[in-house]
């Protein structure tokens, strides 16, 4: 169920049986010659609305913009400054706290999230720590999870593609934005077949060193068929890691 699709009596009668929810997070930001810019946000969002299905979980609305200021080179790229997106977080968490939900799975789309969403947690836990009112409030337990690291996904990903699989503007990511929304399939070419690899900084040495915007990887490979694959085996995956956080002691 779509937290944004339910009214409030719905969600006050939900919070009686769970008090889960599931965010997605992605980033708006280039995915090379043939992926969407809203890649790393569509694919948080299918995935996240899967694991709703499946378990019958409350699912929030999108934070759909990221911290990519390193795609800032590319057009159409949109950043939030780390300290930005700290504060979009802790205000989510703290707005979902206050009526009831303890357990809140961050269902995460894009690499360039992990250490920034991560601190937005330690700063949620820290000021509950340091609450000085004595007051003895429920904990909140928040967690992050990369719908595209566990490891069947991380197997099939080697399986489908290989080398070619690369690090960003990868195949899996294409073909599961492929598989769901196949209205907005691109097609392009690209040279060399697999895109280099190495480092990045800022915006523009990633835009001297990786002119189409891809890192190691073919996104020529991608097809709706894969991502079909790539979205069943994803929605599992994250399912089963939001069951067990949902039980943890």
């Amino acid at each position: 169920m779509l937290l944004h699709h339910c009214t409030w009596l719905e969600v006050e009668d939900r919070l009686k049986r769970s008090t889960g929810i599931i965010v997605p997070i992605g980033s708006t930001e280039q995915h090379g010659p043939n992926g969407l810019i809203g890649t790393d946000a569509l694919c948080a969002e299918v995935v996240a609305q899967g694991v709703g299905e499946t378990l019958d979980a409350l699912v929030a609305p999108t934070i759909a913009v990221g911290m990519a200021q390193h795609h800032l080179g590319f057009p159409g790229s949109v950043t939030l400054r780390p300290s930005t997106l700290i504060a979009v977080v802790r205000d989510t968490v703290q707005s979902l706290a206050r009526h009831g939900f303890d357990r809140i799975f961050f269902v995460n789309g894009h690499g360039g999230n992990i250490a920034t969403v991560t601190a937005a947690f330690s700063e949620i836990y820290a000021e509950r720590s340091l609450d000085s009112s004595g007051r003895n409030a429920p904990a909140v337990r928040c967690k992050l999870k990369n719908w595209f690291d566990g490891p069947a996904i991380g197997k099939l990903s080697k399986e489908l593609y290989g080398d070619a699989e690369g690090s960003h503007a990868t195949p899996s990511e294409v073909s599961l934005t492929q598989y769901a929304f196949p209205h907005s399939i691109k097609k392009a070419r690209m040279s060399p077949d697999i895109a280099p690899s190495g480092l990045i900084y800022d915006s523009e040495d990633y835009r001297r060193r990786f002119a189409d915007g891809r890192i190691g990887s073919n996104p020529m490979l991608s097809t709706p068929e894969a991502g079909k694959r790539i979205y069943d085996t994803a929605v599992a995956e994250v399912a089963e890691t939001y069951r067990q956080f949902l039980g943890a002691a």
